[in-house]
């Protein structure tokens, strides 16, 4: 098997612990895993993003074009990582918006239904997560990362099924979140 797999979002939404739970499903797996983290901007509303490659690759980065998936923890910053992905790749997708710093001091627009289209018109295996709906189902919107592995899971194009991602979880989250996360894999809409 070999997938590459770009995640991105902003700081704050559980972008590195989910490509820290890919990486440990495909390690217990016994798959190769290269992964480049961009953590220096991690701080709340900062861009982060993660290139995972399972199977052998030479490098952790991703070329452009060559990303096989895209789990997107906002849309605009989906719509940013979009000219990685490969022709006929797959994006999960929240739809919950988190203006940028520079929209919310007026230097800047932000138009999240703007960004939803513009993926809706690009991007031929698309799934959009309703994040309100499962903050809403969940009682609590910190989990949305589980959500959106359990969404990219049920794409297809994770390469990692759910079982597998559980017991990653297991082995990396506090037991006392075990049923949370359970649920918010599980959840679907």
């Amino acid at each position: 098997m070999s997938k590459s797999i770009i995640l991105c979002g902003v700081g704050g939404q559980g972008t590195i612990l989910a490509s820290r739970l890919i990486a440990s499903a495909a390690m217990k797996k016994n798959l190769p895993i290269k992964t480049a983290e961009t953590i220096g901007m991690a701080q709340r509303g900062g861009s982060v993003f993660s290139h995972l490659r399972i199977g052998e690759a030479d490098t952790p980065l991703i070329a452009k074009g060559q990303a096989d998936l895209i789990i997107a923890f906002e849309p605009g910053e989906a719509v940013r990582q979009l000219p990685f992905l490969r022709k006929g790749g797959a994006v999960v997708v929240s739809s919950r918006p988190v203006m940028p710093v520079s929209a919310m001091i007026g230097k800047s627009t932000y138009d999240a239904n703007a960004m939803l289209t513009y993926l809706k018109e690009n991007v031929e295996h698309l799934t959009i997560v309703d994040a309100d709906q499962a903050a809403k189902d969940l009682g609590s919107a910190k989990t949305l990362n589980v959500v959106l592995l359990g969404a990219a899971i049920r794409s297809g194009e994770l390469g990692l099924d759910e079982e597998e991602i559980i017991q990653a979880m297991k082995e990396r989250i506090p037991e006392k979140l075990w049923n949370m996360n359970l649920q918010s894999l599980a959840w679907s809409k």
